[in-house]
């Protein structure tokens, strides 16, 4: 797939269902009683294995209609008759495996060649402190492995660094265990589970400590289905609005995007680079805030990114990068070495592919800094199966001086089917590769 340096991008359009949203939405309707109307899921790929992983596992799962999905809980797990293949999805497969832990069955859990590649022992080690029994059917560490679950205890867990797909996975496991679970977290990470727990009845408990918090969760309680609205993925979002920055004459607005304080430090970021980004229509759906964002053509410079911002925007650090490339300055992201163990090691691509591109770039262990300017382009970048490295590079064309291509353009349905097409509707010219 080839971007072209482009003539102004205009119009409105709408991002996909929120990933981290979707993922909860099928995982807690299966562990519910009863029927879970689900409004807005994005259908890519990584929701997709989700929704057949909870299949396996007992619940009903029907699509009524695009983004319409009805799941019907039959109260818990049951055991799958098969292997449970997440495929690239690192979000599922970690919030199954908590989830699984928690009842009387035994389950294999394995994923595509990139997933196999992703740590997780950080799940793996408190589900086994809860009283779960993992075995790593290949390389420790790393999928495929057996999750055998039932009669856990609650554990006090304290982590050493901000992750929601970490936190989620004890929730989960908590749902079933006997006592209260807790988990104390440094920095703040997003706090969909939370939410959503709330919505399909649990109580939980949110207690904030210095700069993070500690979550509780009583083991023991059912949930019941409900109705679950899923705003705009602001991660998605992202690729459109910045487009709109950093191409000459533009002006694009996203609709419905998700507004949660924890998923929105690309856009204070951006602000403070002396971005032209407006929000409209501010409203509460779901149980979340969503407005309509606006980014206009912006002559943007460099900044140091505060390192704690880092949890409430970490996979958006490929797109920062691209817009980092077009400011003026240096923009320093330092305190982001979970991006090495992502879908890929995604500072290392980041860092080859603007370097293949002709930006002056430094990798650090544990971030990298882009140095702002002209972006020459003229190259093809690698992208090791990694869709935000896909979609990061063809926005990077739509600016550059000469075309950018990206050699798997498939792996962009992961997180984002439609892209290309969104992107053409605003007028980028993104094109097959010839």
């Amino acid at each position: 797939m080839t971007a072209r340096r482009s003539r102004a991008l205009s119009g409105r359009t709408r991002a996909p269902g929120d990933k981290s949203m979707s993922h909860r939405a099928l995982i807690l309707g299966a562990m519910a009683s009863g029927t879970t109307e689900i409004d807005g899921l994005l259908e890519g790929d990584d929701v997709l294995a989700t929704a057949r992983a909870v299949q396996a596992f007992g619940a009903g799962v029907e699509r009524t209609g695009p983004g319409r999905w009805r799941v019907t809980g039959q109260g818990g797990f049951r055991q799958p008759d098969s292997l449970i293949d997440c495929g690239n999805a690192g979000t599922g497969v970690r919030l199954l495996m908590g989830a699984a832990a928690g009842y009387p069955v035994s389950a294999v859990f394995d994923g595509d060649a990139s997933l196999r590649k992703r740590p997780m022992k950080r799940v793996a080690g408190p589900l086994v402190e809860m009283g779960a029994r993992l075995d790593w059917l290949g390389e420790e560490d790393r999928l495929p492995v057996q999750v055998s679950g039932g009669a856990l205890a609650a554990i006090d867990h304290t982590q050493s660094v901000a992750s929601a797909q970490i936190k989620s996975a004890i929730l989960l496991a908590g749902l079933n265990a006997d006592g209260v679970t807790t988990v104390a977290e440094p920095e703040r990470s997003r706090d969909h589970t939370e939410r959503m727990l709330r919505a399909f009845g649990a109580e939980v408990g949110v207690e904030a400590v210095g700069e993070g918090w500690r979550v509780s969760l009583r083991g023991g309680q059912r949930l019941t289905g409900t109705a679950v609205w899923i705003p705009g993925d602001p991660s998605s979002a992202a690729f459109p609005l910045a487009a709109g920055l950093v191409v000459p004459g533009s002006s694009v607005t996203v609709e419905g995007v998700m507004l949660n304080p924890l998923r929105t430090g690309l856009f204070e970021t951006w602000r403070e680079m002396g971005a032209d980004l407006t929000i409209s229509n501010r409203r509460t759906a779901g149980g979340e805030e969503v407005g309509d964002v606006t980014a206009r053509h912006s002559e943007l410079s460099g900044v140091v990114v505060p390192e704690a911002r880092a949890a409430s925007m970490i996979d958006e650090y490929p797109i920062l990068a691209v817009t980092a490339a077009f400011a003026e300055g240096e923009t320093v992201m330092r305190g982001v070495g979970e991006m090495r163990v992502k879908e890929s090691d995604r500072i290392s691509l980041m860092v080859a592919g603007l370097r293949a591109c002709g930006v002056d770039v430094a990798e650090e262990a544990e971030g990298f800094v882009v140095a702002g300017g002209a972006v020459p382009g003229g190259a093809t970048v690698h992208t090791a199966h990694d869709h935000r490295i896909a979609m990061s590079h063809l926005v990077l064309g739509l600016a550059a001086e000469r075309p950018v291509a990206v050699d798997e353009p498939d792996m962009i349905a992961t997180s984002f089917p439609g892209f290309v097409e969104l992107m053409r509707g605003l007028g980028a010219d993104i094109a097959a590769s010839t």
